[in-house]
């Protein structure tokens, strides 16, 4: 139990004896003190003046005494009107200290076989382009969010969903056949998903310069697109493939395998990896059958023309399509196809989908689809909507080809952290090997860090070179400072110092030393929160602000050279401690930490 609880009874226990009430512990208005005042936690009074039917000060100042003789971590308290603002002992945040260090996995809850499982979809690639920044954001922050997610006591299940069929796949498909005079990854050295998303970008070329000739003869651009033989081939191989043709399924295997070869090196590069692999060529059909069944029982009704809807004006909402009028399925049916597949293999309490905003909308009627057909948890499903990211330059657009592949991005981030460290000197004396590894450290720490420091829902900006920066709020700045705790340690023991960690009874704390270990144990509050609202933000700004408290003590107060042994014992354990929660952050951020920069 933390000490915010113990503070909160306490407080009921004051209600109950000073005036004579019943309070919920859940309902005491408890907080962190703000940074312009004394105190480590304030409970505010205000909400309590209706049972105790005195003054805000007099109220506060009873309370206050209350607490100070009930719980001996209380040191002392201070009332500025209707805040009543608690200050803990020392002895208190040594013993928060000794906890840390006894538990490398302080401020995570383990799992159990009875905890509720949580499954996290993220990633949802197309296969007729490679990954781009847009990708990296949905899959930082979805395999972030797992790690959180498993942190605060839940199973989790990291599941993708990959977009496999479709008039898109067919236009990369149509483009290799018509110009791909037989290339492959191997023939032409690119990687799969590359060479494809070429084929994807070669018909939208070609594509245009049909409409344009057509617009030229005098027809509209409606009209030119109705006419034009390229839009009509795909189409056609589209229905080739709902009718299981040999040599388009054929290929279709063939380009997708070459697809996912691309994907799973990306995936790797990145860090980021799956429980389970979905595909909609193996959920449209369930889909489609569950809205025929749906159907059947009245939960959906049929328009003239043969097409199958949903009402969902009783919710607020209009009419939405789930079968086209030939039958064939929208993105709706696939997701309804590929929720049933997943209820069956895990008993899900909690699914989340990690989608941009512009979907912000599919997502509400998913979830009223499959509450209305009997899962569970569909009314409760979330959508972790996300914004847009882009590069200074502006917005992308893949049928155009200037989207800026993952891949692209991750080599010129490990460029410019090379350039950067050695403008810097900050890798002298290691070798080629050692320091290409760190190199590479540095610049995915700066990428993860840069995108999940942003509040997930906030569109962003992603500045490559700002991003590297190791004196501002960045990652390789975090990866520093744990760099250099760990040389710390180094330089003591060279010294012959113990550093097994001792803490002396009664130790008084500077004020610097004592703000670096109220910040250590906030981790497991900010853990939690990180987890409730599902932002990555919260522990990304966290640990930076503690690498930041920490570099200022290390700064101001000796360590190594501290010639009092209790407290210089106290100060490697506190050095230690920041260690070891930096280290815990950024796993959550799936960032690793260099043992030296």
């Amino acid at each position: 139990m933390g000490i915010e609880q113990h503070i909160k009874e306490a407080v009921v226990r004051a209600i109950k004896e000073l005036y004579g009430a019943d309070f919920e512990v859940d309902n005491v208005p408890l907080e962190l003190t703000r940074k312009d005042q004394t105190g480590d936690f304030t409970v505010v009074v205000f909400p309590l003046l209706r049972i105790s039917r005195k003054k805000p000060e007099d109220t506060a100042n009873e309370i206050g005494d209350f607490l100070k003789k009930e719980l001996t971590s209380i040191a002392s308290f201070e009332v500025i009107k209707g805040f009543l603002n608690l200050t803990l002992s020392h002895s208190y945040w040594l013993s928060i200290l000794e906890q840390v260090i006894g538990d490398e996995n302080f401020g995570f809850t383990r799992a159990d076989e009875n905890s509720p499982l949580m499954m996290i979809e993220y990633s949802s690639p197309n296969t007729n382009k490679p990954l781009h920044l847009g990708h990296i954001r949905n899959n930082l922050l979805g395999y972030s969010l797992s790690r959180i997610a498993a942190a605060t006591g839940r199973q989790v299940v990291k599941t993708n969903i990959v977009n496999d069929r479709g008039i898109h796949i067919c236009k990369s498909m149509l483009a290799w056949k018509k110009w791909g005079e037989g290339q492959t990854p191997a023939s032409t050295g690119k990687k799969g998903d590359h060479l494809v998303g070429d084929f994807y970008v070669k018909f939208d070329k070609e594509y245009k310069k049909e409409l344009n000739s057509l617009m030229e003869n005098g027809l509209s651009k409606e009209e030119a697109e109705k006419e034009s033989k390229l839009m009509q081939e795909a189409r056609e191989m589209l229905l080739a493939w709902e009718a299981d043709d040999e040599e388009v399924v054929g290929l279709w295997k063939t380009m997708n395998e070459w697809v996912y070869e691309g994907f799973d090196e990306t995936y790797k590069a990145l860090g980021v990896d799956f429980d389970k692999i979905y595909y909609e060529s193996q959920t449209y059909t369930v889909g489609r059958e569950m809205v025929l069944e749906g159907l059947e029982k009245g939960l959906f009704y049929r328009h003239e023309d043969g097409s199958v809807w949903a009402d969902l004006s009783e919710k607020g909402l209009d009419e939405k399509i789930l079968l086209r009028s030939d039958g064939t399925s929208v993105y709706m049916t696939q997701d309804i196809g590929t929720a049933k597949m997943r209820f069956e293999d895990y008993k899900i309490d909690k699914m989340v989908y990690v989608v941009g905003n512009e979907q912000d909308y599919h997502f509400k009627v998913l979830s009223i689809l499959l509450d209305r057909l009997g899962f569970e948890w569909g009314k409760d499903l979330a959508h972790f909507s996300y914004g847009m990211v882009e590069l200074p330059e502006g917005k992308m657009k893949s049928r155009e080809g200037t989207v800026v592949d993952a891949d692209d991005l991750v080599a010129g981030m490990i460029d410019t952290a090379r350039e950067m460290s050695k403008e810097l000197g900050k890798l002298d004396g290691y070798s080629d090997e050692e320091a290409e590894r760190i190199y590479r450290t540095i610049a995915l720490a700066a990428l993860k860090y840069f995108i999940l420091k942003v509040d997930p829902r906030k569109n962003m900006t992603f500045d490559p070179r700002e991003s590297i920066d190791f004196n501002g709020n960045t990652g390789p700045f975090i990866q520093y400072t744990y760099a250099r705790v760990q040389s710390i340690f180094r330089k003591a023991n060279e010294k012959g110092i113990d550093t097994s960690t001792k803490i002396e009874a009664g130790l008084e704390l500077t004020e610097k030393e004592a703000s670096v270990l109220k910040m250590i144990g906030n981790f497991p509050n900010v853990v939690n929160d990180a987890g409730e609202v599902y932002s990555p933000a919260l522990v990304a700004n966290y640990i930076y602000d503690l690498a930041k408290e920490f570099n200022q003590f290390y700064h101001e107060s000796p360590i190594v050279y501290e010639e009092n042994d209790a407290i210089r014992s106290m100060r490697l354990t506190l050095s230690q401690a920041v260690g070891q929660t930096i280290k815990q952050g950024m796993w959550l951020m799936g960032i690793d930490v260099p043992e030296r920069m």
